[in-house]
């Protein structure tokens, strides 16, 4: 049954809503796990800084325990000297400078001690306060994450059961490949796409094409869905495709059989998800079809680039976008 323009767009509405959602909440999943994953590094620099700090307190009561043990033999020896013990030396007669100098020993000596212990004490303090902040730090930490990570689940659990909506509302009105994979593929996608280096573009944010395996960037799979369209009314079936999208990894693997022909890898328009090389009669160069796509491509956004024309001579290679932006 053939829908009426406005009934169409009627039975449409649920689906771009649908869309809508399912965009927003990969959006709000990528938000989320961003926000995680910088969380996770402030602990860990934290922590860092807390091993950092207690390897320094070790240090410094290890010298405490260094200097505290000869200081200890010293006052033991000092008390075991004949007149050692200052007050006892004066009054049992013994030699009053003697006995001055004992006792000024053993006080400057239990001073040292005194200031020793302290110093010990306040280090020992500070370590045991910096021990009770590490804790709370890991197990704020510990509760922050289990938070996220409830919350990613949620997400993607949402996301998930909004994609499983959109294709069973598909499913009922019977919507064909092409509106699928149209409505499949978010133009937002594109400039996600862009951030990534050549031929290392994740594949979510590439599209498929209606030919098997093949993808391109979100913005030129879009218009090709259309070329592909228009091309299958002119010939009766879908346009033959060799190659689209190419990873780095294929880009080396081409240019090792083609030395001095392929694009050197890295620089290929292939490895920006906005070429495709093309069969089924393109190729050779004057086809009807090589003729029909040089009339008719430009009109959604696809061209056969000068460069192709000579050097090297490549009829079956076909860019989306403008010089410049190849550039």
């Amino acid at each position: 049954m053939i829908l009426a323009p406005g009934a169409a767009r009627a039975e449409s509405d649920p689906i771009e809503a649908l869309r809508r959602q399912a965009t927003e909440a990969r959006t709000q999943l990528e938000k989320a796990t961003k926000q995680m994953e910088g969380r996770k590094r402030d602990l860990a620099r934290s922590q860092d800084k807390l091993r950092v700090t207690l390897k320094d307190l070790g240090k410094a009561e290890a010298e405490l325990n260094r200097i505290r043990e000869p200081l200890a033999r010293l006052a033991n020896a000092s008390y075991q000297q004949p007149g050692a013990a200052g007050s006892m030396a004066i009054f049992g007669g013994g030699d009053l400078n003697d006995a001055l100098r004992a006792t000024a020993d053993v006080t400057h000596l239990a001073n040292g001690q005194d200031a020793l212990v302290k110093k010990a004490d306040e280090l020992q303090s500070r370590r045991q306060q910096l021990s009770s902040t590490a804790q709370d730090l890991q197990s704020k930490n510990a509760v922050e994450q289990t938070r996220l990570q409830q919350e990613i689940d949620g997400l993607r659990n949402k996301s998930t059961q909004l994609t499983k909506d959109l294709t069973a509302t598909l499913n009922r009105m019977s919507i064909g490949r092409d509106r699928r994979l149209e409505l499949g593929c978010d133009k937002s996608l594109a400039a996600n796409a862009r951030k990534f280096p050549n031929g290392l573009i994740p594949s979510k944010y590439l599209c498929p094409l209606p030919q098997k395996g093949e993808q391109l960037r979100a913005d030129a799979a879009l218009g090709f869905y259309k070329l592909n369209a228009a091309y299958k009314r002119r010939f009766g079936r879908d346009m033959c495709v060799t190659d689209s999208y190419r990873s780095l990894a294929n880009q080396n693997r081409v240019y090792a059989q083609r030395p001095g022909f392929a694009a050197v890898p890295g620089t290929s328009n292939h490895g920006k998800g906005q070429a495709v090389d093309l069969c089924g009669g393109v190729q050779n160069s004057g086809s009807l079809q090589f003729n029909w796509l040089e009339a008719n491509a430009g009109k959604y956004g696809w061209r056969h680039p000068a460069w192709a024309y000579s050097n090297p001579f490549e009829p079956w290679h076909w860019e989306y976008g403008t010089e410049d932006e190849d550039d």
